[in-house]
């Protein structure tokens, strides 16, 4: 079975099978009949694109459970790198970058070559970012407003919207076992 490729590489499923008339000897003056053939259509199986633009609410209440993990990780280490930070938020390392441009409290140290290390302090700050923009839903100019404001109440709110996250998840655990 051929398989067509578009200008960028991609599978492009077959052509519709194409069916040929029988044609009976007597209808075609004698000569020998046409044989039907038909190719049987199957449908290839391409890896799962990804999608641009907004999330789906499933993926929204993914983003929770960021936070969950992100509590029961240890920081345990004294210097993080981007990589790294990006990798507990499940976010790209530009938006990262992006966040340092934009919000002056998150000051990560930086080494000779120009990579950027990350103190505890720093992850406690771009948790508190994260809660702002992904599950607040703060603009960008609202979360740094937010943030100029009164910095000690966005935090204390943080902290009292993860204490009672926990305590949920212990009295869903405790319900479980009933």
């Amino acid at each position: 079975m051929m398989h067509q490729l578009d200008l960028f590489g991609a599978l492009q499923p077959p052509s519709p099978p194409v069916e040929k008339a029988v044609v009976t000897p007597a209808e075609n003056g004698g000569a020998p009949a046409a044989v039907t053939a038909s190719a049987p259509a199957t449908a290839v199986a391409g890896p799962p694109k990804k999608k641009r633009g907004r999330k789906s609410l499933k993926e929204v209440s993914e983003d929770s459970d960021v936070m969950k993990e992100l509590d029961k990780i240890t920081l345990d280490k004294q210097y993080y790198s981007i990589s790294e930070v990006a990798g507990m938020f499940r976010v790209n390392t530009s938006l990262i970058r992006y966040w340092e441009n934009e919000f002056d409290i998150l000051q990560p140290k930086k080494n000779r070559k120009g990579d950027r290390l990350f103190r505890q302090e720093d992850i406690h700050h771009l948790k508190l970012i994260y809660h702002l923009l992904r599950e607040r839903k703060y603009t960008i100019e609202g979360a740094k407003q937010k943030l100029r404001e009164d910095k000690k109440l966005a935090a204390r709110n943080f902290e009292m919207v993860q204490a009672l996250l926990k305590v949920k998840g212990f009295l869903t655990e405790l319900k479980d076992q009933l």
